[in-house]
């Protein structure tokens, strides 16, 4: 399966502009993974820019809805 970060990109709501994975949701995935959190993907563009990718935020934003 071929990447396509360009459309990846355009739907990608990370504001960390410069972040070297942005459009590569796979690198994305295993970073986050990693590090214990969520992708900023998986966020709303204002929870996103919170940077507070942790389980307990996306579960406490997810229960919210």
């Amino acid at each position: 399966m071929d990447c396509n970060v360009k459309k990846n990109t355009v739907q990608c709501t990370c504001t960390y502009e410069p972040c070297p994975r942005k459009g590569k949701c796979c690198e994305c995935v295993i970073y986050h993974r990693r590090s214990g959190e969520i992708p900023g993907c998986f966020f709303s563009r204002d929870a996103e820019a919170t940077y507070d990718r942790s389980v307990g935020n996306f579960a406490r934003i997810s229960t919210r809805r």
